[in-house]
């Protein structure tokens, strides 16, 4: 495609080393959707004959079905996905295929091609995000009286419902849908008729091909349309995001189906086993998931590193930026469709949930704020619950284990109906404030995500 400033054939060493076939190829639904527009605009501007364009059109998609057939032969010599597109092209329809590139560099063209791509992409992976919130939902429905202890610093804090804690989850995803959908704006912006940097002298109609494409808006300045990887990045970036609510997600997994907690069992379809130990059953979907989220957090610094010290406006730094796209791309979606299906199998052991919400220290908060009700100070209140639970450890006993003497004695204000703040069920049915977990406000959520997510 040079060959007229250089003499000598390039180095078959340089080939090898600066092609990028062996990965771009994936973008040849793209790059034969944008061509097809091009063509279309070359018509438009009188520059190719109806006919021409008939024959660019069809000779592409004829690329298209070969390539989807596997009957394709790529050829490094030709470097990469586009200039395999086009030489298969005027091979086939002769000159019309050789004025498919006018008013087009190269790219402009991978500019395009990528925005295609990752505009794609966003929305696969939304629906997969959309279908792991499904599951959650699911899981949470089908355990929705369940309770379980509520962790900080990995220490029962509080009784929570299940179904509560899944939607925390459920909560963070969204927060992933809704900057997929975000960053989808700033993909969605038509880069093609930029040209090397300063646009053409053949001036084709770009709103067309923006109308042709379903391109929402046209990049305004040429030098940075075809410099411009900041919505890759972006996405790398909601996907990193996305992978660290994955990771999280991952080890509360592994904890609940460890046998300390014991409160999960995963399916046998998505756990293994031990090539020693006959008694294993490991969580390796969920420790997968939790390793891939640095490969996540790595694609994003790479292409970040790669574009760093770049000046305007495209250098051939830039072609590395599509092997940590893909990466990510192709992680997050297995990761999500993989979980997602995982969490349609999980059983939850109730008898073990119910045994460690027994625990009822879990109410000691619950017991400040019947004092604080009482009239006693919050910070006296904490206080007194605390000398409480210091005499449980003196005593070997829980709260419960504690009589309406030993309370008294710590403060004059308690009443029989303290035993009554004891019950994780009653100590939820309290906890009515929007936001939490009462059985009526999980009831309420479930039922709006399971409209909204068409569950």
């Amino acid at each position: 495609m040079w060959k007229g400033r250089f003499k000598t054939d390039t180095a078959e060493l340089l080939k090898k080393y600066s092609e990028s076939i062996s990965f771009d190829w994936r973008l040849y639904r793209h790059d034969i959707a944008g061509s097809i527009a091009h063509s279309r605009a070359l018509l438009d501007a009188e520059l190719i004959t109806p006919e021409e364009q008939k024959k660019i059109a069809d000779g592409l998609l004829q690329i298209r079905d070969e390539i989807e057939r596997g009957e394709f032969s790529f050829d490094e010599d030709l470097e990469d996905i586009h200039m395999n597109i086009e030489a298969a092209l005027t091979k086939r329809i002769g000159d019309a295929g050789a004025k498919l590139h006018t008013a087009r560099s190269r790219n402009d063209q991978v500019a395009l091609d990528l925005r295609l791509y990752l505009r794609e992409e966003t929305d696969a992976i939304v629906a997969l995000v959309q279908g792991l919130q499904r599951s959650l939902v699911a899981l949470g429905e089908r355990n929705a009286d369940v309770i379980i202890p509520g962790y900080t610093h990995l220490q029962r804090a509080q009784p929570v419902l299940l179904a509560h804690h899944l939607l925390a989850y459920v909560e963070m995803f969204q927060r992933d849908a809704d900057r997929f959908a975000d960053v989808r704006k700033r993909i969605n912006v038509m880069p093609l008729g930029s040209g090397a940097i300063a646009g053409s002298t053949i001036n084709l109609n770009r709103d067309l091909i923006a109308k042709l494409l379903d391109f929402s808006a046209i990049t305004q300045n040429s030098m940075d349309a075809v410099s411009d990887r900041d919505f890759a990045c972006e996405l790398l970036s909601a996907i990193a995001i996305t992978g660290m609510h994955l990771s999280r997600l991952s080890e509360d997994v592994i904890l609940w189906a460890s046998s300390e907690f014991k409160f999960i069992t995963i399916s046998d379809a998505f756990t293994t086993g031990s090539s020693l130990m006959p008694q294993k059953k490991n969580p390796d979907v969920a420790e997968l998931t939790r390793g891939k989220t640095g490969r996540l957090y790595g694609n994003l610094l790479s292409l970040l590193t790669t574009l760093k010290g770049l000046p305007m406006t495209y250098n051939r730094d830039m072609q590395e930026d599509k092997e940590p796209v893909f990466d990510s791309v192709d992680t997050v979606k297995a990761a999500l469709e993989v979980m997602a299906a995982m969490f349609g199998g999980i059983e939850v052991n109730r008898e073990n949930c119910a045994e460690a919400v027994g625990d009822a220290s879990l109410m000691a908060t619950d017991l400040a704020d019947y004092l604080v009700k009482k009239g006693i100070p919050f910070r006296m209140a904490h206080e007194i619950i605390g000398r409480s639970v210091a005499l449980c450890a003196e005593k070997k006993t829980g709260l419960r284990g504690l009589s309406l003497e030993d309370y008294r004695a710590l403060s004059p204000v308690f009443s029989g109906d303290i035993f009554e703040m004891l019950d994780a069920a009653t100590s939820l049915e309290a906890r009515t404030n929007t936001g939490a977990p009462s059985p009526a406000n999980v009831r309420a959520q479930l039922k709006k995500w399971q409209d909204a997510l068409g569950a």
